[in-house]
């Protein structure tokens, strides 16, 4: 059985210090739901880089196809899945975008090459060869031989204000145990209710 507490994140704090010591890749990996302009939805995975009372935060290029989806209906879900402890735990709710503080401080913590990255690659667009890219991340490099890298003006946070988390555990003959945690707005108290399987 899941073990309730009045507040998710810190079940979600938990599990995910559980998944920090047993998965054998990034326990910070996440599905990332949006919604396009036609409806369709579109899903990819993407990481965890921060999480607090406030939300849950992750990064792109705003220029992306989630980040154009993002910034035109500012609404995700996010799926956590543990295959090692047989979790998983679903998040949905209105996203927000960052702060340029909060973004430029992250961004000032990634690797050199990543910030390069950043300014180099038109994500989501498509890509006339590798030759290309590689030309454009040894532009962006030479021109940032020293000194800091900046953040791009395209390249930010979002964060996904929670209204529903479910936790999911694995259960024997699938008789999985379920616990959704509900609100309506973000600034409102939880309620809780199990599910079934």
């Amino acid at each position: 059985m899941i073990r309730e507490k009045s507040d998710p994140l810190a079940l979600f704090r938990e599990w995910y210090d559980e998944a920090a010591k047993s998965e054998p890749n990034d326990p910070s990996a996440m599905s990332l739901a949006t919604v396009g302009p036609d409806g369709m939805p579109a899903v990819r995975m993407v990481l965890l880089k921060d999480f607090d009372a406030a939300g849950f935060v992750f990064y792109t290029n705003y220029q992306s196809r989630k980040g154009e989806h993002l910034l035109a209906h500012p609404k995700a879900a996010l799926l956590f899945h543990w295959k090692s402890l047989r979790r998983q735990v679903r998040l949905e709710g209105p996203v927000v975008q960052v702060s340029a503080e909060e973004a430029d401080a992250y961004f000032a913590t990634r690797a050199r090459g990543s910030q390069i990255g950043a300014w180099a690659s038109d994500q989501s667009r498509p890509l006339e060869s590798r030759f290309a890219l590689e030309k454009r991340v040894a532009e962006v490099t030479a021109r940032h031989v020293v000194g800091k890298v900046p953040r791009p003006p395209h390249w930010s946070g979002f964060r996904l204000e929670p209204l529903l988390i479910e936790f999911w555990q694995d259960g024997a003959f699938r008789l999985h145990d379920r616990l959704e945690y509900r609100r309506t707005v973000p600034a409102e108290p939880w309620t809780t209710r199990t599910l079934y399987p």
